[in-house]
């Protein structure tokens, strides 16, 4: 299309060699030059070469025109005409996709675009694999960047296979690596271009400085536009692409720079859409936002180009966004969201600000879309996963609670000190870890002073509230009042209506702080404070209603909550009191209708509590006595589908779980009821039902020892070792293990809590009969235990009696008191017979304990007399040794006087010469001096005595040990008597004390046997053996001159006597 116009245009007249010539500057209208090429039936060459020269004057109508004409009026009848058909519809088409390219409007664009590919159809069966047929075709499909993106690569790859240099098809290749964000790739086939045509216009070089730009290598891309700038001055591109560079920079100097080289290209077209957003953008942050306008609006209208018109609209929508024009802005940033995609991310995120700008519910989840999309191309992308989390964390959804969680904790962990993001994932850390929550703010409010800004009284007020929560009460009260104070200060500010609506909060969250410090006077004054300032204030006339219903005053407490409908009429809390009033004086039926009436509003069709509640109802009618079963199955079936209508909202609700296991439980379902339980109990701790309903379980599956385990610990657990209703539970495991005494007792206890409750009193009645009757029928009850089953068993018949007129018929059957009655009476009326057996038996007991007593008595007396006997024969034993012992010792004295009384003839003798060592050692070893005084009689008396005493030795019946060997035993006392004579020689008192000894042994053995056999007589009816009494006088007769000897035999004896 730009090849060099001719100066004429010859048009062969028909059957004629002569030609009709057609100047350019001065061509005709279409019209007539029509009329010509018809009547002459000019060959098609002619044709395209007249609308070219229409082409190249701008006068597109008649260039389509007479290409429309051509195809079927045309001459085609010479050597090449089918290349010049071709080509007819090549520039046909290509004429449609640059309409297309411009069009604005979708379904025009698309019916070019359709003409187009219909043109290029056409041209494919006329010449297939022409080479500019085949680049046009290509061009075509690469203004569709997606699928066909490849095919055009197939095309060009096509012609390169053909003509390797082929420069349009490298260009092609160039664009498409390019699009792929191949830019190595794109640049390869730029620089094969410049070689191969070194002199090639500035767009080659445009081209490689937008390669090497988004490489990242700006020093080259600035050589690539000035070069390309040095070629052609008026090259647009290079000095955007420049302009590009110096803004990035970001210094003042390159700033002006940009903003020359944008006036620079402006000069040269005020058209170019491209130069208009940069200066718009410029001017937008200089405020001066006429000229940004102006500008954008002039980008839009001269771009067909649905990027840059992205560009442009956003650039006007930030525009009316500044000046507060909100509804403006809204409609540009729609409109640049509908002319880009999300990976233009600007337009949606202000589209999305937009939105929550306007505030309804529907506008917050078109904002929430919006954000998602940005963060589904972007995901780490920070202002939008902060936003997102902030709209999550308002959210009632668990899933996009838990979301909010973790793009808040990205946010915080990229930058750990924006304390805004701390403050929303604060928020959210309410929900899940009060804890690291309260650690949060603490760290909000460090930062805040760091960088000195206020800290603002919600963040005291959340602070408080958490401190509330987890029972820390005096730091809760000292955040809430620095709220307070803080709040006074702003009260008189411009914003007076939010602070004092935050005034409001404070002052409940401060009286819910009193309710828990026990404080209910400073409670209610705040309470009726907060209603004096706002009369509307619905939460704390519902705290009001709630104290008084905890007092016990009914009656105000439903004025109260009747007041709360009046500002409200819908309001779920406020029905759901009334309702479960009703329910605690058992109307069940009017209960049950309040709760329905939540359901029916709009607005609360679907409330949780509601829904649990109503079938807490219907499951609390199954327990109702009734003999029509079907009526049971339809209570049940309601209360299923209640719950199961909360969990399909809500699949981690789990007081609808427990419902519906208690459901299951009652269909006999008990090992699904039991899993459904144990889920629960692992997902909270802190829901006391689960863990009866778990006990109940156990009971129902007759595992009664872990019921009574689990019964105990959840009262333990949740301190209800006093409620009625859990005693009651425990004592019916305790009954169904046959721990009957415990469950008595049990139901004592329940009694004396609660005496009005007729269902403990027929309980323990019923207890108190089956205890009595198996004391009465069984045989070895006592007296004392029969008395007392018959005064259990007439207690038991007044219970009944009474019950069978006074009791609740809702909770159980009146006839069935009459029964037990009637059966108490009958068990009475035989009463005396077991009272007489249980005498009888008791008399006969008595007896024989008594006769046992008696014989026990007796033997104890006899035990205690041989004791006494005992001691007393020891004690006489004792006084026998000592006599003997001192007798011994006064005889063993006599002899050593006259031992040492020296001979008459020695008197009178002179001491002798001292001898030689060996010779007074001979003397030492002469026994002859000791004999001299001694008779030969007294000497064969002790060598008889010796032999008399081994003899009566021998006729023991058994030798006595060898630490009681005679001989030993002489040797120690005479070396203990004799110690006093040191110069008396050793073996001199052996032998003497051995021959004084024999004497007294032979007086002595007499009687030492006598007084053994005496002593192993009176012991022989205890527990030890003779021999040890045997033992114990021989070691005492043996005995040296010994202050503890008596002790030794008394201490011997006792020993013996505790063998008894």
């Amino acid at each position: 299309m730009d090849h060099e116009a001719p100066k004429t245009i010859e048009i062969p007249i028909r059957n004629s060699e002569e030609v009709i010539e057609l100047e350019c500057a001065s061509i005709p209208d279409a019209q007539e030059v029509l009329n010509i090429l018809s009547n002459e039936v000019a060959p098609m060459r002619v044709w395209l070469e007249i609308a070219l020269e229409f082409w190249r004057q701008d006068r597109r109508d008649e260039f389509q025109r007479v290409l429309e004409e051509a195809r079927s009026k045309a001459g085609k009848d010479y050597m090449g005409h089918e290349k010049d058909t071709m080509r007819c519809l090549d520039t046909l088409a290509a004429y449609n996709v640059i309409c297309g390219k411009q069009e604005v409007d979708k379904e025009k664009q698309t019916k070019f675009f359709m003409e187009a590919t219909t043109l290029y159809t056409l041209a494919d069966k006329v010449i297939m694999y022409d080479q500019s047929h085949l680049l046009g075709r290509a061009c075509f499909c690469l203004l569709d960047k997606g699928d066909q993106l490849d095919q055009a690569d197939n095309q060009f790859n096509f012609v390169l296979d053909q003509d390797p240099n082929s420069i349009p098809a490298l260009l092609g290749k160039a664009c498409i690596a390019f699009n792929k964000r191949d830019f190595k790739g794109a640049l390869g086939h730029y620089k094969k271009c410049l070689r191969l045509n070194p002199g090639c216009p500035a767009d080659i070089r445009l081209g490689m400085g937008l390669c090497f730009y988004r490489m990242n290598k700006i020093g080259k891309a600035v050589d690539a536009f000035t070069r390309a700038l040095e070629i052609d001055k008026r090259c647009l591109g290079a000095l955007v692409g420049l302009a590009v560079v110096n803004l990035n920079d970001r210094d003042v100097t390159s700033v002006r720079d940009a903003i020359t080289l944008f006036s620079s290209a402006y000069k040269i077209d005020k058209k170019n859409a491209l130069v208009h957003i940069h200066l718009a953008n410029h001017f937008f942050f200089r405020n001066q936002i006429a000229k940004a306008q102006q500008l954008a609006f002039h980008a839009l209208h001269h771009t067909e180009h649905q990027q840059i018109r992205a560009e442009a609209c956003y650039q006007l929508g930030r525009c009316h966004h500044k000046s507060g024009d909100y509804e403006q802005a809204f409609r540009y940033y729609n409109q640049a969201a509908n002319f880009s995609t999300p990976k233009y991310a600007l337009p949606f995120y202000y589209l999305g600000c937009m939105y929550l700008q306007r505030g309804s519910l529907s506008d917050i989840e078109q904002a929430i879309i919006l954000f998602e999309k940005i963060l589904k191309e972007y995901p780490n992308e920070h202002d939008t996963m902060k936003v997102l989390g902030h709209l999550y964390a308002n959210s009632t959804d668990p899933e996009k609670c838990a979301m909010a969680k973790t793009h808040l904790e990205k946010v915080v962990a990229a930058n750990p000190k924006d304390w805004e993001a701390l403050i929303d994932y604060a928020q959210v850390l309410e929900q899940f870890t009060p804890e690291k929550a309260l650690e949060t703010y603490r760290r909000v409010i460090q930062l805040m002073e760091a960088v000195g800004v206020e800290v603002r009284a919600e963040i005291y007020n959340n602070i408080g509230t958490l401190q509330m929560r987890l029972g820390n009460l005096d730091d809760a009260r000292e955040n809430l009042q620095l709220a307070e104070e803080q709040i006074k200060i702003l009260l008189d500010g411009p914003e007076y209506l939010y602070y004092r609506s935050l005034h409001n909060t404070v002052k409940y969250n401060s009286a819910r702080l009193r309710e828990k410090m026990y404080d209910f006077d400073k409670a209610i004054w705040l309470y009726k404070e907060i209603v004096n300032n706002n009369p509307k204030y619905i939460d704390a006339i519902l705290r009001l209603g709630c104290m008084h219903r905890d007092k016990g005053q009914i009656f105000d407490a439903s004025d109260l909550f009747k007041e709360g409908l009046n500002i409200d009429p819908e309001s779920p809390d406020a029905w759901s009191l009334i309702g479960n009033l009703h329910l605690e004086k058992g109307e069940w039926g009017t209960g049950q209708k309040k709760f329905e009436r939540i359901l029916k509003a709009e607005r609360t069709a679907n409330d949780a509590y509601a829904n649990v509640a109503l079938g807490n109802v219907w499951l609390q009618m199954v327990h109702m006595p009734t003999k029509d079963q079907e009526r049971l199955k339809r209570h049940q079936e309601r209360a299923l589908t209640l719950y199961k209508n909360v969990l399909r909202l809500d699949s981690k609700n789990i007081y609808a779980a427990n419902g519906l296991g208690a459901v299951l439980a009652h269909r006999g379902y008990t090992s699904e009821a039991r899993d459904i339980f144990s889920h629960v109990r692992e997902a909270t701790s802190e829901m006391k039902d689960v863990w009866f309903n778990l006990a109940h379980i156990y009971v129902e599956q007759k595992q009664f020892s872990s019921a009574i385990q689990m019964y105990k610990n959840a009262m333990r657990t949740f301190d209800l070792q006093n409620d009625p209703d859990c005693l009651t539970y425990l004592a019916r495991a305790l009954f169904k293990n046959n721990l009957m005494d415990e469950c008595k007792r049990c139901l004592i206890k329940a009694r004396r809590v609660a005496p009005q409750d007729t269902v403990v009193l027929y309980n323990l009645a019923l207890v108190m009969q089956q205890l009595a009757e198996r004391k009465l029928t069984a045989s070895k009850s006592n007296l004392k235990e029969v008395v007392g089953a018959v005064r259990d068993l007439e207690l038991s018949e007044r219970y009944f009696s009474w019950l069978q007129i006074h009791g609740d018929r809702t909770k159980f059957a009146l006839t069935g008191a009459a029964n037990e009655a009637r059966k108490c009476k009958d068990i009475l009326t035989q009463a005396h017979i077991y009272v007489n057996r249980a005498k009888l038996a008791d008399d006969e007991e008595r007896a024989h304990r008594e006769r046992t007593q008696a014989s026990v008595t007796q033997a104890s007396q006899k035990r205690k007399q041989r004791e006494q006997e005992r001691i007393a024969a020891a004690e006489a034993m004792q006084r026998t040794l000592e006599a003997k012992r001192n007798e011994y010792r006064e005889k063993t004295g006599a002899v050593l006087e006259k031992v040492h009384q020296p001979s008459q003839k020695f008197k009178d003798s002179t001491p002798r010469p001292k001898s030689s060592k060996k010779q007074r050692k001979r003397n030492d070893g002469d026994d002859g001096l000791i004999n001299d005084n001694e008779s030969d009689a007294e000497a064969g008396s002790a060598i008889k005595g010796r032999k008399k005493k081994k003899k009566a030795r021998s006729d023991d019946e058994s030798p006595a040990p060898s630490r009681f060997n005679p001989k030993h035993k002489s040797r120690e006392v005479i070396d203990d008597d004799s110690s006093s004579d040191e110069d008396f020689n050793a073996k001199a008192h052996i032998q003497q004390q051995a021959m004084l000894s024999s004497s007294e042994d032979e007086k002595n053995d007499a009687t030492s046997s006598k007084e053994k056999k005496d002593t192993l007589a009176s012991s022989s009816d205890e527990d030890a053996p003779p021999a040890n009494n045997k033992t114990a006088l021989l070691a005492s007769s043996s005995e040296e001159d010994n202050s503890d000897s008596g002790k030794k035999v008394t201490s011997r004896a006792a020993l013996e006597s505790d063998s008894d």
